[in-house]
């Protein structure tokens, strides 16, 4: 298991896809989101955004990469958490959205051939740290979140009908309202695949 220490030795593994214009390293990577910015293709909401901030590096074969954030969203759908893209019509992306200072959305968004989906539960506002964890098996997908960083619990297992041979996988953040918010990332862990096979 590789534990990725959070300072300027990131870029040596790690691209930037929509740089932000204010981040930095402080024992955490720190990003500032820039207003209207989002991952979404057109479900529901008719619209195709692709200009979220997302630092990505490149696996292949089977992985877990797991996130530790803290987040301080000032407005409706602020996010940020773990993203898996092959390009802009296909990726998945796992976070808390904002909604009001009583509920936020904790889910994952998976986009196939340019259509996304968006899978919530509601937790309370009040919780501004959390772990993610996305296993990769072949083409399928398990994803967790944790309050701790050691008791999982499953989200959704799902599946990327695209082809590839190596698929990017990092961290993003992004603020589809007009304000902006302070994303921060604590620890980045890739390792081994966690997801027993059955």
């Amino acid at each position: 298991m590789q534990n990725i220490k959070m300072d300027k030795s990131i870029f040596n593994n790690f691209h930037w896809l929509n740089k932000p214009e204010e981040y930095y390293f402080e024992n955490a990577l720190v990003i500032q989101t820039e207003p209207e910015t989002d991952f979404w293709q057109r479900t529901h909401y008719g619209f195709r955004n692709d200009n979220g901030h997302a630092l990505l590096t490149g696996l292949k074969d089977d992985f877990s990469f797991a996130a530790k954030f803290k987040f301080e969203p000032q407005d409706k759908y602020d996010q940020c958490g773990i993203m898996l893209r092959l390009d802009s019509k296909n990726w998945i992306k796992i976070s808390t959205e904002y909604e009001n200072q009583e509920i936020s959305r904790l889910g994952s968004v998976v986009t196939n051939l340019g259509y996304s989906d968006w899978a919530t539960e509601d937790i309370s506002s009040e919780i501004n740290a959390i772990w993610y964890r996305v296993s990769k098996r072949g083409k399928d997908f398990l994803i967790e979140n944790s309050f701790d960083g050691r008791k999982w619990s499953q989200m959704r297992i799902t599946h990327l009908q695209q082809d590839f041979d190596e698929i990017q996988v990092g961290v993003y953040a992004c603020s589809p309202k007009e304000n902006s918010f302070k994303a921060i990332i604590e620890e980045i862990i890739i390792g081994e695949n966690h997801w027993e096979q059955e």
